[in-house]
């Protein structure tokens, strides 16, 4: 069996002991667990952070396999669930709440209090503004990470990620629309590294406040 010492050490491989620790100890939420979602889990985990709270309600289906992190033996499981087995296989001393359950604007005082960076996964327009708008005026000091604009085969370069206000991110083009495109799976794992790579700059202070 491999000790936590050796997995935090191997995670962090090349961090300093200050970096390795802010990883560590950073608490972040990814709601929905699909294309973006959880993409963006494996590679926190893979960055070494172990705090992680994962919300989703759907369940694997065939169609998810061209662009989400499951296997043909996940098809029918809860994604809350699948997930959590591959993370584990990463870091299995990561402390990963995962619940299945539709993130509301009634409960998200409740699911995110805990977090210090929320990174927005959802599939539709509706659902992602409910999150960012209730996040950014329950809270003043939790970082939003939104992703927008993943479909189609646009260059990679399109695929960009800013600060749009104090506490808000976004990723993606901005523009493409998977209602008129297909999602092709390398270009959605584009923008969710995107969103973890920004996740992993804030909580190491690289970003402009």
């Amino acid at each position: 069996m491999i000790i936590k010492e050796e997995i935090n050490a191997a995670l962090g491989k090349g961090l300093t002991q200050a970096q390795l620790d802010a990883l560590h100890n950073a608490r972040v939420a990814v709601v929905g667990l699909g294309g973006l979602g959880s993409n963006i889990a494996v590679a926190l985990t893979r960055l070494g952070i172990a705090q992680l709270y994962l919300y989703d309600f759907d369940k694997v289906e065939l169609s998810n396999l061209n662009r989400q992190y499951y296997f043909l033996d996940d098809i029918g499981q809860y994604k809350a669930d699948a997930l959590v087995k591959h993370l584990r296989q990463i870091n299995p001393y990561a402390a990963l709440h995962s619940q299945v359950i539709k993130v509301t604007e009634d409960n998200i005082p409740t699911l995110l209090s805990d977090c210090d960076i929320i990174c927005e996964a959802l599939d539709d327009a509706t659902g992602k503004a409910m999150l960012v708008s209730t996040v950014l005026s329950t809270w003043s000091d939790k970082k939003v990470i939104a992703g927008s604009g993943i479909a189609g085969f646009g260059k990679a370069e399109e695929i960009t990620s800013k600060k749009i206000t104090k506490n808000l991110y976004l990723c993606g083009d901005g523009n493409s629309d998977f209602h008129d495109l297909p999602l092709c799976g390398a270009r959605v794992t584009l923008c969710a590294m995107q969103q973890a790579l920004l996740a992993a700059r804030i909580i190491l202070d690289l970003e402009e406040n």
